[in-house]
């Protein structure tokens, strides 16, 4: 018995924030000098390294449990469900419920027994709890989903992953320019036949990784040393992730019984254009392999990073056909990975 993914339905905030609205933002360096260069140039390289152009923001009424709802009763509609029957609801994310105007989490309620909540699920059976694993959190998410199914614990469940990191940025950090807000959601069922998750990979490097991320305080020295922001060692990021990710993708492929060349799509974290490309470049150098034309969607240009989001989301477009010159075909097998705050890297294959 395999699962597969049954529903699947991503919500994408209204606010769109163009690279151009950063450019009377007062970028500082992290000990609070100002940068040599102006605004224009900080853009200017921003996009050439990312390939953001444009990033997603919540409504001001909007958290990220509000954004779940939405893209999780999509991916019900989509997989054409009763809701009462979804025996767990796993929400990935990473700071919470942040109101706007504040950067204080809120998690009391989970998020997943909010989006229970807000979906009308009367049956208490249906268990609902919060995962947090940094931007691989929907995968990890689906890959707890494939033990309870495996293991009897369940038939159905909802994985969520969902963030508004646009309330954690520090408005005085470039880095602040990646991050955007999302969610996508899946719905989960054992598959008897030759579709769904065929292997994975998961792992946790803390021994000198842990902190590559972290919350820290605003690099704008006048303000309240307390309050913090989402920060991260952005150099020693693209070097782990260069180094591990190829890996673990690759252990994940050589497990499923597949070669290189069986692979049709690979859906990576969209958190970097040139770091995902540069990954996806080394994966197949493993293999004495050319990246292939179009294996890899890319929905960061438009969307920015948005976490836990990224990859159901971008999962949703592919399948709905809304990214340009990309399809998915019935048979096709897929890589989805992913890596962040743990740091955590994971990926599973996956035949559609």
């Amino acid at each position: 018995m395999k699962i597969k993914i049954t529903g699947v339905g991503s919500y994408i905030p209204e606010v769109k924030v163009a690279n151009i609205d950063f450019d009377k933002h007062v970028f500082l360096n992290d000990d609070g000098s100002p940068f040599g260069y102006t605004n224009e140039v900080v853009i200017e390289k921003f996009k050439s390294i990312t390939g953001i152009e444009q990033r997603r923001y919540a409504a001001p009424e909007q958290c990220s449990s509000d954004l779940a709802f939405l893209a999780s009763q999509k991916a019900i509609e989509n997989a054409g469900i009763d809701p009462e029957t979804i025996d767990y609801i796993i929400f990935a994310h990473n700071f919470g419920d942040v109101k706007y105007g504040t950067n204080q989490s809120d998690m009391i309620p989970s998020l997943a027994t909010r989006v229970k909540h807000k979906l009308q699920i009367k049956n208490p059976k249906g268990v609902a709890y919060d995962i947090l694993f940094g931007c691989p959190g929907w995968i990890e998410g689906v890959l707890q989903s494939n033990a309870f199914i495996k293991s009897g614990m369940a038939k159905r469940c909802l994985v969520i992953g969902a963030e508004t990191l646009s309330r954690v940025v520090d408005d005085h950090d470039r880095d602040s320019m990646i991050y955007s807000d999302g969610a996508g959601a899946t719905i989960i069922e054992a598959s008897d036949d030759e579709t769904g998750l065929l292997s994975y990979e998961s792992a946790t490097f803390a021994y000198d990784e842990a902190e590559y991320l972290f919350f820290g305080k605003s690099y704008n020295p006048n303000l309240d040393p307390d309050i913090k922001y989402i920060k991260m060692y952005g150099r020693k990021i693209y070097e782990f992730a260069l180094s591990q990710v190829p890996t673990a993708m690759k252990n994940c492929l050589d497990k499923s019984g597949l070669g290189i060349d069986d692979v049709k799509k690979i859906l990576i974290h969209q958190a970097n254009e040139k770091m995902d490309e540069a990954i996806i470049h080394r994966f197949y150098k493993l293999y004495g392999k050319s990246v292939p034309k179009d294996i890899m969607p890319m929905s960061i240009h438009e969307l920015g990073n948005s976490s836990v989001a990224t990859i159901p989301t971008l999962f949703d477009l592919l399948i709905s056909g809304k990214i340009e010159n990309q399809e998915i075909h019935k048979g096709d097998v897929i890589i989805f990975a992913s890596v962040g705050a743990g740091m955590n890297v994971n990926a599973f294959v996956y035949r559609y």
